[in-house]
């Protein structure tokens, strides 16, 4: 997903982009949304959330 879908994801939460980087402005997502804020962390190894959107893009990163 490209940073301005990301940063429209983000907006669209109530989540001001400013100047994170895409990592960060999508662990921030993840946290509003509920969920473990592990984007392109070391817990892609362990990664249990199954239904999160950003899965298939974080295992890549590996």
């Amino acid at each position: 997903m490209k940073i301005q879908e990301v940063k429209k994801m983000a907006i669209d939460k109530g989540i001001k982009a400013g100047k994170m980087k895409k990592a960060e402005l999508i662990r921030t997502i993840q946290t509003k949304e509920g969920n473990i804020p592990c984007y392109q962390t070391s817990a892609f190894d362990s990664c249990a959330q199954t239904g999160c959107c950003w899965r298939n893009e974080c295992m890549n990163f590996s």
